[in-house]
């Protein structure tokens, strides 16, 4: 019965094209919008599949933001008074106003800026390990959500759940070693500096390791844009995986650059809003995008790009791989139109 609903719900229709020869897109901003188009009910489908691998990782991410806030506001705030103990101050108050007797209330010591300080570093080391494995249960799952987002973006057809479970099923060891590593790096990165950093205070000299390692994480993180969608796309083993990754990274620094803060920007808005409006808006906000589009939509942007990458780097040199999926061919007419286009009049 379950595996009816799933069907019922996530397969679709097959065999149903989604453009004739004549319409398909010429370049690959209009495939990318087109396909937008026509799959955009289905990655909001998608995006709830994708989002119970993400539910560790959104619940950490939610304790460690409640607690952040509980230490901000039991810090002093230069008074010898807290967020919290002004704000039992000002309920003594209105109660005893109203004739009411104040209810004790146990209000949290008030921190010096420096044990704030100490407190917030500790909280975020903890939160980084606790997000390695929630984080790298996500791996298999991102490998079924690249297989399907892949097919949509060059316009090919994808089974919702059959194409997941089958992708994330064949490639769950890869996608899981990419994800264990994606998910260590910050907590490894983070220590690091920290170490050096603390050295570097009485050694210049150890400013060079703590450099270092903070481009480590820089590389990894644009060359892990290219690793889930190559695990779908080719056999290879993982050294090899890792190292075509970085080599792409590297040879297209800008854009994969680019790619990484594009999918920072609803973050960056929240944060934006958060800041100038409405705290209250900006989180209502920024959860109710992922919760609808913003996984899969992330990764159905990183499929139309990467597709274009590999058809460039990798499909062009394979002998017999199709390359421009999705994008119509030039024909002999279409030659002859631009030759006639080009010649000069008499």
């Amino acid at each position: 019965m379950f595996n009816k609903l799933m069907n019922n719900y996530y397969y679709g229709k097959a065999g149903k094209g989604d453009f004739t020869p004549d319409d398909l897109p010429t370049n690959r901003w209009q495939l990318f919008l087109d396909t937008l188009r026509v799959r955009f009910a289905a990655l909001i489908r998608l995006n709830l599949m994708y989002l119970v691998a993400f539910l560790p990782t959104l619940i950490v991410i939610g304790l460690c933001l409640s607690a952040a806030m509980n230490i901000l506001n039991a810090t002093d705030l230069g008074d010898g008074q807290s967020a919290f103990t002004m704000q039992a101050a000002l309920q003594a108050e209105s109660a005893q106003e109203q004739g009411n007797a104040a209810l004790p209330e146990e209000v949290p010591a008030v921190l010096s800026p420096e044990q704030a300080t100490d407190s917030l570093l500790s909280l975020v080391l903890m939160t980084l390990f606790l997000l390695i494995p929630a984080f790298a249960i996500t791996g298999p799952a991102t490998a079924g959500v690249c297989y399907v987002t892949r097919n949509w973006s060059r316009d090919e057809h994808a089974f919702i759940w059959s194409d997941f479970k089958d992708a994330a099923k064949e490639n769950w060891k890869q996608s899981l070693v990419v994800s264990v590593i994606t998910g260590a790096i910050p907590a490894v990165v983070f220590l690091c500096w920290r170490f050096y950093g603390a050295m570097a205070e009485t050694n210049v000299i150890m400013m060079i390791p703590q450099i270092l390692v903070l481009m480590i994480g820089i590389i990894w993180a644009i060359s892990v844009t290219y690793m889930h969608p190559m695990i779908v796309s080719y056999k290879l083993k993982i050294k090899d995986l890792m190292r075509n990754s970085l080599l792409i990274a590297v040879a297209r620094l800008p854009m994969s650059v680019g790619i990484r803060l594009l999918h920072c920007v609803p973050v960056a808005i929240a944060a934006v809003v958060a800041l100038f409006f409405n705290v209250t808006w900006a989180f209502l906000g920024i959860f109710l995008y992922y919760i609808l589009i913003g996984f899969s939509l992330s990764r159905f942007v990183t499929a139309s790009y990467t597709n274009a990458v590999f058809d460039r780097f990798i499909n062009s040199r394979i002998e017999g791989a199709p390359v421009n999926k999705g994008l119509r061919e030039a024909t002999d007419e279409d030659e002859e139109e631009d030759i006639q286009v080009q010649m000069p009049r008499e």
